[in-house]
C-alpha cells in the first residue's frame, strides 16, 4: 500500500480547505464615499409576556439615508450578536450601506435580536461556566406563531417608537441561519401580512421540533405571498435529527412546486455554519430586494392523473373578493341550480334570508333567522332555527313557514331528493333525521365530537359531517330508508398548533384537539369543502386532503361555504360581517333546488 507523505496531503488538501473558507467581497468592506449609519444597542429585553423569565440582547442598525416617515424597509435578523460585527461573516451594517448606496436595496432598518436566556435556570454543564440557559431551540425550532408574536407584539413596537418603518409586507424581510433560518420562515409563514421576504441559510428544516413537516405543509397549502431565499451546502449536518442538505432541497422543491418566488443557493463542500452563507450574503440581498415580480411557475408535471391538488382547483390570479359587506353576521350560505346565491344575515339591522342574483341584485326573502339553509325537492327552503328549537320549511316566493320538527337545536342541514332531511344536533353530538313524508324524527348517528357542518356526496349516496371540537370529518352511507351506517372518521382535518403547548425535542408540534370544523359544501367532482380555524380544507372523494385555502380575512372566523354564482363556479365563504367569493375550477352541487 502506497502512503502519501504529509507534504503531499497538505499540498493537495490546502486548496480544498481554502475553497471552503469565507470569501469576502468588496460589499463586505467599507467603501470610499459610502455614508455610514449607526448601530444602536437597545436595553436588554426582560419583560416578555410571550417568553416569560427570559432576557435577550438586541441591536438596531439605522442607515444613513433613513427618514422617520414610515417609508423605510425593515429586516429582522435572528442570532443578532453575530450579525453586526465588522469582521464577522455577515457584516450586516457594512453590506447594507454598500447596497443601499448603489440602489440595490431600499433604505432598510435592521433589527438584530438574540434568542432569550433564562438567568434563573441552571447553566448547561457542557457550556462555558456561568452561561445562562438559552431559549434558542424552543423559540426558533418550534412551529406556530409564538416567536413571530414576540417580534410583532413586543420588539417591533419598541423599535417604531424611535424608528418608524414601512407596514408593507413587501418592504419587510426576516433572516436567520440554522435554527434561526427555520424561525425566519415560520415567522413569514404564520404572518405573511407582516413579512414578505425570507432569508434562510443552512436552515434547520429537520426534526428538531417538528420542522421536517414543512415540505408537506407547503405542498398542501395555498401559496402565500412571500419570497424565499434558501442557502445550504453539501457538507451540512447529517445526524439523528435529519439531513440538512436533503431537508433544504425538499423545501426548495416544495416551494417551487407551489409556484413560490424562491431561490436556492447550493454549494459543494463547507460545513454547518455561516461561511458560505455569509460569502453570498450581498447577492442574497440583491435577489430578495429586486424589483422583479416573476410570473409563478407551477411544478405539477409529476402529478398523477387522479390527484386533486390545489393546482386543479385554484386559478392563478383569482383571490378573495368581498361580495356582500356591512352585514351583521353571515351564515347559512346556499345556492340554486342557476347559481343564485342565498345567505342569512343573522345579526344585522334587517336580519333575514337574502338572495343575491346573478345580476348582483340583492333581495330579502324572509325575516326568519336561520343557521342552516338548503333547498328541498319541493323547491322550498329547509332551515335550522336553534334559538326556536325547530326545523322549518320556507316558501321562497311567499315566505310561508311550515314547522318540520320541534324540540331540537339544529345547527346545519341537508335534504336529499328522496325526501330525507339530516341535521347536526351539535349539543347532543348527534345527527338527526327527519323523513319529510311523515315528519318522523329520530337520531340517525351519534358519538361525533360536536357535529357542525354537513353535506352530501354528489350522488347523495353518502353524508359527510364535520367535527367542531374534534379533528375529523365523518362519512356515512345513506340507505334507501334514510338510515345511516358505515360511519367512520374518514377525513383528518389539519388542526392549529397549540401556542401554549409543549414543543418537545424530535416530536411533532403540539396541536389543538379541535380543528373547528364548521360549514361544508360539495362540488360535482366529488370534493368536500369544510371551513376550519386554518381556512377552507378540501378533501378528495377518498378522504385525502387536497389542500388548505387561505382564510378570506385572517382575523375573522369562517362559518359557512358554498359553490354558487355563474356556473356555480365561485366559492363563497361567510366571514362575520362580510361574504367573500373567488372563482375556482369546480362546479358546485345544488341538490334539489329549482332552476
Amino acid at each position: 500500500m502506497i502512503r502519501p507523505s504529509l507534504s503531499f496531503l497538505v499540498f493537495f488538501l490546502a486548496p480544498l480547505f481554502a475553497a471552503d473558507g469565507f470569501k469576502a467581497t468588496p460589499d463586505h468592506s467599507p467603501q470610499p464615499g459610502v455614508p455610514t449609519g449607526r448601530l444602536v444597542q437597545m436595553p436588554a429585553w426582560e419583560n416578555s409576556k410571550i417568553f416569560p423569565n427570559t432576557t435577550r440582547d438586541w441591536w438596531v442598525y439605522v442607515p444613513a439615508g433613513y427618514k422617520p416617515d414610515g417609508t423605510a424597509a425593515l429586516m429582522v435578523f435572528q442570532d443578532g450578536r453575530g450579525c453586526h460585527s465588522p469582521t464577522g461573516n455577515w457584516r450586516v451594517p457594512i453590506v447594507f450601506e454598500n447596497l443601499i448606496a448603489r440602489g440595490e436595496m431600499p433604505v432598510t432598518v435592521a433589527v438584530m435580536i438574540n434568542p432569550g436566556n433564562d438567568p434563573k435556570r441552571p447553566a448547561n454543564p457542557a457550556k462555558k461556566a456561568g452561561t445562562a440557559t438559552s431559549n434558542r431551540g424552543l423559540e426558533y425550532d418550534s412551529l406556530g406563531d409564538r416567536y413571530v408574536r414576540l417580534l410583532l407584539e413586543e420588539i417591533l413596537p419598541e423599535v417604531e417608537k424611535q424608528f418608524p418603518v414601512s407596514k408593507d409586507p413587501a418592504m419587510r424581510a426576516i433572516s436567520g441561519s440554522s435554527s434561526g433560518g427555520i424561525a425566519a420562515f415560520t415567522a413569514a409563514w404564520e404572518r405573511p401580512d407582516q413579512f414578505g421576504k425570507v432569508h434562510s441559510t443552512v436552515g434547520s428544516f429537520v426534526n428538531l421540533r417538528g420542522g421536517d413537516a414543512y415540505p408537506a405543509l407547503v405542498r398542501k397549502t395555498e401559496r402565500k405571498p412571500i419570497r424565499v431565499y434558501l442557502e445550504d451546502v453539501s457538507g451540512d449536518l447529517d445526524n439523528n435529527y435529519g439531513n440538512w442538505p436533503i431537508a433544504n432541497k425538499q423545501m426548495h422543491a416544495a416551494l417551487r412546486y407551489m409556484g413560490y418566488d424562491v431561490h436556492f443557493e447550493y454549494a459543494e463542500g463547507y460545513s454547518h455554519g455561516s461561511v458560505h452563507g455569509g460569502s453570498v450574503f450581498p447577492d442574497a440581498l440583491r435577489w430578495l430586494w429586486r424589483n422583479e415580480t416573476p410570473k409563478p411557475t407551477i411544478g405539477s408535471k409529476g402529478d398523477l392523473g387522479g390527484d386533486m391538488t390545489l393546482h386543479r382547483l385554484l386559478i392563478e390570479g383569482e383571490g378573495w373578493t368581498p361580495i356582500v359587506e356591512n352585514i351583521g353576521f353571515a351564515d347559512a350560505l346556499t345556492t340554486d341550480e342557476a347559481g343564485n346565491f342565498y345567505f342569512c344575515d343573522m345579526r344585522g339591522a334587517a336580519p333575514g334570508i337574502y338572495r343575491l342574483g346573478l345580476d348582483g341584485t340583492k333581495t330579502k326573502l324572509s325575516d326568519e333567522i336561520v343557521s342552516g339553509l338548503k333547498f328541498g325537492p319541493d323547491g322550498r327552503f329547509y332551515a335550522c332555527q336553534g334559538a326556536k328549537k325547530r326545523v322549518i320549511a320556507i316558501h321562497p316566493a311567499t315566505g310561508a313557514v311550515e314547522v318540520i320538527a320541534t324540540d331540537v337545536q339544529p345547527n346545519d342541514l341537508v335534504v336529499t331528493t328522496t325526501g330525507h332531511l339530516y341535521f347536526t344536533h351539535t349539543a347532543k353530538k348527534e345527527i338527526g333525521h327527519v323523513a319529510l313524508a311523515t315528519k318522523t324524527l329520530r337520531a340517525a348517528a351519534g358519538g361525533i365530537a360536536n357535529p357542525n357542518g354537513i353535506t352530501l356526496s354528489p350522488d347523495q349516496g353518502a353524508l359527510a359531517v364535520s367535527e367542531h371540537r374534534g379533528g375529523a370529518v365523518w362519512t356515512f352511507r345513506i340507505n334507501a330508508d334514510g338510515s345511516l351506517d358505515a360511519g367512520a372518521p374518514t377525513m383528518a382535518m389539519r388542526r392549529p398548533i397549540d401556542p401554549k403547548g409543549e414543543f418537545k425535542s424530535q416530536q411533532p408540534p403540539p396541536y389543538l384537539a379541535a380543528a373547528n370544523g364548521d360549514g361544508m359544501a360539495t362540488d360535482e367532482q366529488g370534493r368536500y369543502y369544510v371551513t376550519t380555524a386554518l381556512g377552507i380544507q378540501i378533501f378528495d372523494p377518498t378522504g385525502r386532503l387536497c389542500g388548505v385555502i387561505a382564510k378570506a380575512a385572517r382575523d375573522r372566523g369562517e362559518v359557512s361555504c358554498v359553490l354558487s354564482g355563474p356556473g356555480r363556479a365561485y366559492l363563497y365563504v361567510g366571514a362575520g360581517t362580510t361574504i367573500y367569493r373567488r372563482k375556482v375550477q369546480a362546479t358546485g352541487v345544488a341538490g334539489g333546488s329549482p332552476r
